[in-house]
């Protein structure tokens, strides 16, 4: 039998090229390569890319891409949520209400504070899709509802918004070091002694490195990012939720549970935004009310950068931690290069502008896309 019989005529072929450059990651790729090179040339010898400095800028993009997974998952199934920032505040006030104030053992405040926060995020996900009301209107709602009892409750309790002692608190606990243990700690210190490394040369700390471990919350946002890849490029959910972003109607037609998978996906946002305030409490050893703040928005554009459509069924984990990264290099890199940190924003919007337009461009011109 002839190769011709088995060829389709309906099925064009697509070269290795152009399957490259309609990857969502595309503009991730692009951004990230040339905030490297900026820094590199501007700021290549201040530190920035010494072992201290990698650990800065990698600790908070680490932060971002915590938060871009849920988003990224969320906006690809065709939905966004603006309450993550309010519930990175909600979340880190529970745990101190619940493990300083009201004196309970810490592991019993983490969880109950992840049933409660995961909980919100399925309220959120019911609601969308049972009542038809766009997310961004039905978020901003709980934005503004968790935003307020973050406020409300240590006011009430503590007569005031910053609760501390929550270090203190988790002295102890076996669930406590899962968010603000730190790993490796010998491999660095046998660096250090082998000159790898610097350490430090006086004071109460001689001889030790100058970076002692990993903190936790790099571990959370590499293992969230490499879950959140295989989940969506290597199982069935994974096709159900670009599915769902894609055409829910036509979806539904096939088979997929559309409403149970954006449900799902609200929640493991809500699930990431604890993650993050969880790790941010056990850091800084309190929680304040004006945690999380302008977070969401970040997540969003992280997404965006990383090559997702606002419009739902196209996106890439890979791409939104791509996009996480360059958050985290610009706004550390900006210190070490001695910009005026208030141009943070400026960058970030203008890499933003660029990357939506290169992948929009390269889509349509490798398509046929209007």
């Amino acid at each position: 039998m002839s190769d011709a019989t088995h060829t389709d005529e309906r099925v064009r072929e697509m070269s290795k090229l152009r399957k490259a450059l309609i990857r969502p990651e595309l503009g991730g790729i692009v951004g990230a390569t040339a905030v490297f090179t900026f820094f590199l040339l501007f700021a290549g010898n201040s530190g920035m890319f010494n072992a201290q400095g990698v650990m800065n800028w990698t600790t908070v993009s680490a932060q971002f891409m915590i938060i871009a997974v849920g988003a990224c998952l969320l906006m690809i199934a065709g939905e966004f949520d603006l309450s993550v920032g309010s519930m990175i505040g909600f979340a880190g006030m529970m745990i101190a209400v619940f493990g300083v104030t009201l004196g309970w053992p810490m592991w019993i405040a983490i969880i109950i504070t992840f049933v409660i926060c995961v909980g919100f995020g399925a309220l959120n996900g019911y609601i969308v899709v049972r009542t038809g009301l766009p997310s961004f209107i039905v978020t901003l709602a709980t934005l503004f509802i968790l935003r307020g009892f973050t406020i409300f409750i240590p006011q009430t309790l503590e007569r005031k918004t910053i609760i501390g002692g929550i270090r203190e608190a988790a002295e102890g606990d076996f669930l406590a070091p899962l968010f603000g243990a730190k790993v490796g700690g010998p491999v660095f210190q046998w660096l250090g002694d082998i000159g790898v490394i610097d350490v430090f040369t006086r004071g109460n700390r001689a001889g030790e490195p100058v970076v002692d471990g990993i903190p936790m919350l790099i571990i959370w946002a590499i293992v969230l990012v490499i879950a959140g890849h295989i989940l969506l490029n290597r199982t069935r959910f994974g096709n159900w939720i670009f599915a769902a972003g894609g055409d829910a109607q036509a979806a539904r037609y096939a088979g997929v549970p559309v409403e149970r998978v954006k449900i799902l996906m609200f929640m493991f946002t809500a699930f990431c935004a604890t993650i993050f305030a969880v790790c941010q409490v056990m850091e800084f050893g309190s929680a304040g009310a004006d945690r999380g703040l302008l977070k969401e928005f970040e997540a969003i554009i992280a997404v965006v950068i990383g090559g997702a459509l606002l419009t739902g069924g196209y996106g890439s984990v890979i791409g939104a931690a791509l996009g996480a990264l360059i958050f985290g290099v610009v706004q550390q890199g900006l210190f070490f290069a001695n910009v005026e940190s208030s141009l943070f924003r400026v960058f970030l919007g203008v890499i933003l502008l660029l990357a939506v337009i290169l992948n929009t461009y390269i889509r349509r011109l490798i398509t046929g896309e209007r």
